[in-house]
């Protein structure tokens, strides 16, 4: 299926229009026959030779009805903008193709309508002219007269040609169907209308709404014929039963979950950024809320919205003043952008702004590590930089830069644990310092170090037997007489904790080095918080070991201590 949006000044004949094509008249209220404008978006369908369905929205052309035109074409991918051969260029046209334009619409066309009442060259050349500079400069302008029928023909050829001339969509894409149209079906429940830009919707399948709710898809029909299943573009009618929330409505998106970020405040380019005002209204899709705008200056601004929207990355959408009318083109840069509190930070944000150019790489690159899901939920996806490495869901660009800091945490004999490292290099996961470790570094028994050391026999002999000791209870230490019979003395402790193969918490108090990632697997099973006794009888060890072991998960920052000083929580990775 396709879909046209209509556009043009009111009383050009859009709506005569899109009967004269489809048989169907879009104006379903009796008040819009009655007064012969639309005041609500219509809707009708027909089938094209060579291309198959194609759905019109029909969209209001007075002044007072602006946001229920936004709301029709804006997730509508082709327009058709009509213009009367017996008027002049019109204030609505003029605003029609501003919002066209700024929502990035490339393909459409020109229909002269009322050819049969003047000569259609003028309005013709008129279009051709206020066309120029916007992405619908080249497309094609067809004569017709709806009254006569002289020109339907060519129209319906042209029309079929550009929707052909469309990149195919992708039916596995993040589904975000923008809500238009709500009411009650008896023995269906709430059905709601709307255009399906891309992706795939199902019978079965569950969609989310900002509002955190979720609702099954009961049903689903399109252009009259009940679907089992539906991919955009596409005009779409979806059952979501009876106690559908009532939140949900013109302007609501409705989206799989876990496929978009909710935000709140989002990083955009605009043209003219420095000129906005401070309260513009957006439209994007359907929805259309107040915001408060923030210029970043080079052609950037900050948005923040009252409520949140589900983005991705590069999404298209207008500004509107509805004092002066005026609109800006918005593209999203960044849906989850950080806070700009400390003195210099919007400057330096500007210039992060200007190295995002919609790709995983370029926000991979200012972002820093960063989960895959996050990326994908930011609808970035595509290969990684050619230095970045995925680790479990993290991606971690500049792994170079970082091996060779990791490098120089490890000079001569220090040996720092994952945590350390991880704190150093300001990493957010202790995991990823152990993926970036390679020769001339190594991991060994949980801290990292410089390769090549070569055990002398007795120690590795003490090591062993130290080993076999604590295979099945980790966490029971040998007393100092044990550990001086299996051969391991002061010295030997002191020369082997240094070079990683043993951990010496205390005089006396000797564990393998992997023995507080062991604790924190056993402590994060506990109810949280939990007391040094519940951690002593969880890892089956005494009070001699549990209190410095538990001293070091504090120093690591595994566990964080609580000012009642008796209890402790894991602290989990971010």
């Amino acid at each position: 299926m396709h879909v046209v949006a209509t556009a043009g000044h009111v009383d050009h004949g859009k709506s005569t229009l899109v009967k004269a094509l489809t048989g169907t008249d879009p104006d379903r209220l009796g008040q819009e026959r009655s007064r012969g404008l639309s005041i609500e978006l219509g809707y009708a369908w027909t089938e094209l030779p060579e291309v198959g369905e194609v759905a019109f929205v029909d969209v209001p052309g007075h002044e007072r009805f602006l946001t229920t035109t936004v709301a029709g074409v804006g997730p509508v991918p082709v327009a058709m903008l009509v213009v009367a051969a017996d008027d002049p260029w019109m204030p609505q046209a003029a605003e029609h193709l501003a919002i066209l334009d700024a929502l990035g619409v490339t393909h459409g066309l020109v229909a002269v309508s009322r050819s049969d009442l003047a000569d259609p060259a003028p309005a013709r050349s008129r279009a051709r002219e206020q066309l120029a500079g916007t992405g619908l400069a080249d497309v094609p302008i067809v004569a017709v007269s709806a009254r006569t029928g002289n020109g339907l023909d060519q129209l319906r050829t042209t029309l079929a040609s550009v929707v052909a001339s469309l990149p195919a969509p992708d039916p596995g894409s993040d589904v975000r169907f923008w809500v238009d149209r709500r009411f009650h079906v008896r023995g269906t429940g709430t059905v709601v209308t709307g255009t399906l830009p891309a992706g795939t919707i199902a019978v079965g399948d569950t969609l989310a709404d900002p509002a955190g709710a979720e609702v099954r898809v009961r049903g689903i029909e399109a252009l009259g014929v009940p679907r089992e299943r539906i991919t955009g573009p596409a005009r779409v009618a979806l059952a979501i039963g009876g106690r559908a929330p009532d939140t949900i409505g013109r302007g609501t998106s409705l989206f799989s979950p876990d496929a978009f970020v909710l935000s709140e405040l989002v990083d955009v380019a605009v043209e003219g950024a420095d000129r906005l005002p401070a309260r513009p209204n957006l439209h994007i899709g359907s929805a259309q809320e107040g915001v408060h705008a923030r210029p970043l200056g080079s052609g950037h601004a900050r948005l923040t919205l009252a409520d949140p929207l589900p983005l991705h990355v590069g999404d298209r959408a207008v500004l509107r003043d509805p004092g002066s009318r005026a609109v800006w083109g918005v593209r999203v840069l960044d849906p989850l952008p950080p806070r700009l509190d400390r003195r210099g930070a919007a400057a330096a944000r500007v210039l992060d702004l200007a190295r995002l150019d919609g790709s995983l790489e370029a926000d991979l690159v200012l972002r820093g590590p960063t989960r895959a899901g996050l990326m994908r939920r930011m609808g970035l996806r595509g290969p990684l930089p050619d230095d970045a490495i995925a680790v479990g869901d993290w991606l971690v660009p500049a792994a170079a830069d970082l091996r060779a800091r990791l490098a120089n945490l490890v000079p001569g004999n220090e040996r720092p644990s994952p945590v350390e490292a991880a704190q150093a290099l300001g990493l957010p996961d202790p995991d990823l310092v152990v993926a970036l470790v390679e020769p001339p570094l190594e991991y060994v028994g949980g801290r990292i170090r410089r390769a090549g050391g070569i055990l002398p026999e007795q120690h590795a002999a003490a090591l062993d037997r130290l080993r076999s000791r604590l295979a099945t209870a980790p966490f029971a230490a040998p007393t100092a007489e044990e550990l001086a019979a299996d051969g391991l003395d002061a010295a030997a402790v002191a020369e082997l904790h240094r070079d990683g193969h043993l951990l010496r918490l205390a005089p006396g108090v000797v564990l393998l080095p992997d023995a507080p990632d062991l604790a924190i697997d056993v402590l994060a099973q506990l109810p949280q918080p939990f007391s040094t006794s519940q951690a002593r009888q969880a890892l089956g060890t005494s009070r001699r070991v549990a209190l410095p072991l538990l001293a070091r998960l504090d120093a690591y920052g595994r566990t964080v201590r609580l000012p009642d000083d008796t209890r402790r929580l894991v602290r989990q990775t971010l």
